[in-house]
Formats: structure tokens, C-alpha cells, sequence
């Protein structure tokens, strides 16, 4: 019954996620509607990911530290490697290095605190002139990877208790270790963060229920 209700939260292709996530991919092809003919870099994502997509860029490298995913579509390229790094990362698998622009979805709220955020943005800032970074506001009631409501203001250890018994994440940890590494990786920003990362681009606030659920740093040229 849980797992069922996660699904139609955010899962399935008929839930509330799922409406959201289209939402947003039509707010960024009316941004960037010669997305056709572009070169993209995405940081943090899959291939699997553009292949659910309802976009299709020129070529698309995706950068993952872990699991970018199958090479199989000429149009896609998956390079494992340090998105903060990005450049050497790039560099040591024999991809370009230049883009028209750089696409991240919920990868900055991950990557290891403020000084590892500010090597991120300085990383996309230089790839290519135009980007678009998503991450989750920090001040929405919902933490969205839990689905926990405020758990993103408790002290760490009761976070690590919610995240390892909360039965709507995604998948439950398998020790309080795992657990308490899940949430020592997230680390939800706010708005001024947002701005003092991306200077010179427009923050976009992505609203449910009349709240900012999410922020966008866009720099359209």
C-alpha cells in the first residue's frame, strides 16, 4: 500500500511527479527551442533519462559519477566521471570538452557541501554559454527525496532514522550506515545560495500548491 501510494505521488507515468516532470520539460523547450540542433552536456543524469525524454538534442554526453548508463543510441555518449571535475573527466574519456549547452536535474543538492557546489557551478559556467540546473528548494515543507515533511530542518541522527525506515523512499537503506550516508549526501539549498552560485543567470521558481517546490538557474545566451 505504500510503495502503491509512492507511485502515484511521483513514479508512475500518471502520477503527480510525472505531470510535474512534463511541466518543466515544457517550460524548458519554450526556453530553449533550438534544443533540436544543440550539444549538450548533462551533469549528474542517465541516458536512460533522455531516452524517456520528450526532447531529443543533437548529442547529448551525460556525465555520472556512478551509472550514466548504455551508449547504445549514436546520439548518446554516458562518460563516468566527477561532475565537478567535469573537464578532466571529460578530457580522460576522449569526449568534447565544449557545449551548447549544460542541462542538470536534482544533481547540486548531492555533491558534498558548499565548496563542492561552487567547483559544480564553475564547472557548467565554462562548458558552454547556456545551461539549465534544477535542485530542489530547501524551504518546501516536503522533502522530496523522502517524501518526509520537513525533514530536511531535523538533527542528522533523526534524519538517518527517517531515511532508514520511511517507507516512502525510493529504497530503503540496507543498515543505518547506508542510511546516514544518504543523508549526509543531501543538502537542500535556498534561493541566495542558488543566486551566489549562478550570478549571472535567472532563477526560476518551479511552484505547487502556489509554494516554490523547486529552483532553476537558466542562462538562455
Amino acid at each position: 500500500m505504500k510503495l502503491e501510494l509512492r507511485s502515484r505521488l511521483v513514479d508512475s507515468p500518471a502520477s503527480l511527479g510525472a505531470t510535474l516532470r512534463l511541466r518543466r520539460w515544457e517550460r524548458f523547450t519554450s526556453l530553449f527551442p533550438d534544443i533540436a540542433d544543440m550539444k549538450v552536456l548533462d551533469v549528474g543524469g542517465t541516458t536512460e533519462s533522455w531516452l524517456r525524454a520528450p526532447v531529443r538534442p543533437a548529442h547529448v554526453v551525460v556525465l555520472n559519477l556512478t551509472e550514466p548508463g548504455d551508449g547504445e543510441d549514436g546520439w548518446l555518449t554516458p562518460v563516468a566521471g566527477d561532475a565537478c571535475d567535469a573537464r578532466s573527466a571529460l578530457e580522460h574519456a576522449g569526449a568534447p570538452v565544449a557545449y551548447d549547452l549544460v542541462f542538470s536535474n536534482s544533481l547540486l543538492e548531492h555533491v558534498g557541501g558548499h565548496a563542492q557546489r561552487s567547483r559544480l557551478a564553475e564547472q557548467i559556467r565554462q562548458a558552454a554559454p547556456r545551461h539549465w540546473v534544477q535542485t530542489p528548494y530547501r524551504y518546501f515543507p516536503i522533502e522530496p527525496h523522502w517524501l518526509f515533511p520537513g525533514m530536511q530542518f531535523l538533527p542528522m541522527a533523526l534524519r538517518a532514522r527517517v531515511a532508514e525506515r520511511w517507507p516512502l523512499v525510493h529504497t530503503l537503506p540496507a543498515s543505518r550506515a547506508e542510511a546516514m550516508a544518504d543523508v549526509q549526501w543531501t543538502e537542500l539549498v535556498g534561493r541566495t545560495e542558488m543566486r551566489s552560485y549562478f550570478p549571472d543567470s535567472e532563477v526560476l521558481s518551479e511552484r505547487l500548491l502556489g509554494l516554490t517546490k523547486s529552483m532553476i538557474a537558466v542562462r538562455t545566451r
